[in-house]
């Protein structure tokens, strides 16, 4: 087999057909800054016409959904179907995906666990985000605080599940199995701020937004409660 000509770790993953970026790094991450700020800004303006009456927090929510809805739905749906295709296109996308896995070199490869984890995650936790998006931003005189509750534990906990199994196998790999294979190219770049770092937002927000539908559960039952009892009186 020839030898293959590719930036990526370990060296001999094979990229089948691989083409470097033909678009400079700045026009590709501004790029992509400029479509996710466009899409969570019209997510967030468009909660706060809604409904004027939200907070700061539930604003930030709103918006925590509408890239969650996005990443998912959108950019890691574009990996699961054209995975194969994606070291040889010069498409916008095909492009940022070639410059992550410079961080994690599973996607350029096509590797199955990713595939098959990726495209949960679009099914799933993309849709609910969104939905998720939308209950936060309906007035609480719609009744629904109880199902976005119930929707916020469930998407909080499907990311949490899904950063461990992303960060623990790479870690298992690096560290405790044969060989010790690295995905990741060894720059502070590609392994501190695009691994770790891209990744850490689905490691803390999901416990933040745990404790406030705890927090909130708990006060509904404490109100229940409190009207069981002065019916029993």
């Amino acid at each position: 087999m020839a030898a293959q000509h590719h930036p990526y770790y370990p060296t001999d993953t094979i990229v089948e057909g691989f083409a470097p970026n033909e678009s400079p790094l700045f026009i590709i991450l501004a790029g992509f800054g400029g479509v996710i700020a466009l899409f969570v800004g019209s997510c967030v303006g468009l909660a706060r016409w809604r409904n004027s009456r939200l907070g700061r927090w539930e604003l930030g929510v709103v918006g925590w959904y509408a890239l969650c809805g996005f990443l998912h739905c959108f950019f890691e749906g574009y990996f699961v179907f054209t995975h194969a295709t994606l070291p040889s296109s010069q498409s916008f996308f095909a492009q940022l995906w070639k410059e992550y896995s410079l961080s994690d070199s599973r996607y350029i490869a096509s590797d199955p666990f990713m595939l098959c984890i990726e495209g949960l995650t679009m099914i799933t936790w993309g849709p609910l985000s969104l939905y998720g998006a939308y209950l936060t931003a309906l007035p609480a005189s719609k009744g629904k605080q109880g199902l976005r509750h119930v929707i916020q534990i469930v998407v909080a906990i499907g990311h949490l599940y899904g950063v461990a199994l992303y960060y623990g196998t790479c870690h298992f790999i690096e560290t405790q199995s044969e060989g010790r294979i690295s995905y990741s190219r060894p720059e502070f770049m590609y392994y501190w701020v695009y691994y770790a770092g891209m990744n850490a937002p689905w490691a803390v927000v999901p416990w933040l937004l745990l404790w406030q539908s705890a927090k909130e559960i708990e006060k509904a039952f404490r109100v229940a409660a409190r009207i069981e009892s002065k019916k029993g009186r």
